[in-house]
């Protein structure tokens, strides 16, 4: 009876075991494909590792370098400049003297070529021509009792007679200076040149001393040029002067004649009882050029520069090397080695780009800018 329960027992439990042990190899065999499936695809769900940047070809960028320039020797020039035209050196601008007459006639016009002695204008002094008329046949009259009286002398008493004869001087004399004054209401041409500007028209009502024309010879030409008041002060005859006039660069002269000093208080106006002050050649600083072009005329606008100092081989560095610390003007000196030194100098002459180094530098060695 134990064999019978045994053997039924264990065909029984050996048929469940086997299944049990089936189904948990199967079970095994599916977890596997599951873990190894999820491995597969987790793989592909987690970020990528960051590769690392190549940095071997970016350049860093470099301290940027102070720059350096060599202490060199050239000819050192410093200049004043102003500007001018050309003018001649014969022209004269005319004018009436008679106060409160009409112009008549103008006879010449702008640009118009004269000659000396030829009319150029005529106030209306008719009034003046009748009262001149008038004056002479009353002093007719006048020297008929002279005449009379010095026949007469010895019977007249000497103060009488001396009185008389001054009476009569007198109105000889008035009759003399309006005669001369008639004869001044022409103008003409004191020489032969071209009328290069008119300042009235016919009809005008005229003052004394107001412009009327100005006549210039045109073959007499000079460079007339201004300049500040200080720079005026460095400027003395004989100074080399660049010119630079239109079409025509490169001229030089030299300082002939320097202006006159200006009044004081003239904003431009002439002197009391006068018209419009007039361009004159003593107003200006005067430049002999040997030969000007002969396609230069009168009024031509130019430039100058005049040359007030000059040296020759003088030292020289970048006007922006130069230090200044109070009291204290130095340069930096870059050495071989790549080291720099502070150097002590003493400035000369200084233009708009270089300094003269009178002391403290020598030619070849560097020097850093600013």
């Amino acid at each position: 009876m134990s064999m019978k329960w045994w053997t039924a027992y264990s065909s029984e439990e050996v048929q469940a075991m086997s299944m049990r042990k089936k189904n948990r190899r199967l079970g095994t065999a599916l977890l596997a494909a599951v873990a190894l499936s999820v491995a597969v695809t987790g793989c592909g769900l987690l970020p990528k590792e960051p590769v690392e940047e190549d940095l071997s070809a970016i350049q860093l960028p470099k301290i940027s370098e102070k720059p350096k320039y060599e202490v060199t020797t050239k000819t050192l020039e410093t200049t004043v400049s102003g500007s001018g035209k050309i003018m001649s050196t014969q022209e004269k601008t005319l004018y009436f003297t008679l106060d409160g007459k009409r112009l008549k006639k103008m006879y010449i016009q702008a640009g118009e070529v004269v000659k000396a002695g030829q009319p150029i204008a005529e106030l209306d002094v008719e009034d003046m021509q009748k009262s001149l008329r008038s004056q002479r046949l009353a002093f007719k009259r006048k020297e008929l009792d002279m005449k009379e009286l010095l026949r007469t002398r010895d019977e007249k008493d000497p103060v009488e007679f001396e009185q008389a004869m001054l009476t009569f001087e007198e109105e000889r004399q008035a009759l003399v200076d309006l005669e001369e004054d008639i004869a001044k209401a022409t103008l003409t041409a004191p020489f032969s040149g071209t009328v290069v500007a008119v300042s009235v028209q016919e009809g005008a009502q005229i003052k004394a001393y107001d412009t009327i024309c100005v006549v210039a010879d045109p073959s007499r030409l000079t460079v007339a040029a201004t300049l500040s008041k200080d720079d005026l002060n460095k400027v003395a005859l004989g100074m080399e002067v660049r010119v630079d006039v239109n079409n025509a660069p490169g001229l030089t002269g030299k300082v002939k004649q320097l202006p006159l000093p200006a009044p004081e208080n003239n904003n431009g106006g002439g002197l009391p009882g006068q018209g419009p002050q007039v361009e004159r050649l003593d107003q200006f600083l005067l430049v002999d050029v040997p030969k000007l072009p002969k396609e230069i005329t009168r009024g031509t606008n130019l430039s100058v520069s005049v040359i007030v100092d000059r040296k020759e081989n003088a030292i020289v560095v970048p006007l922006s090397t130069i230090r200044n610390v109070g009291a204290r003007t130095y340069v930096q000196v870059a050495e071989d080695n790549g080291t720099k030194r502070e150097v002590d100098v003493e400035v000369g002459q200084q233009t708009s780009t270089d300094a003269e180094i009178l002391q403290g530098l020598t030619p070849g060695q560097k020097v850093v800018g600013k």
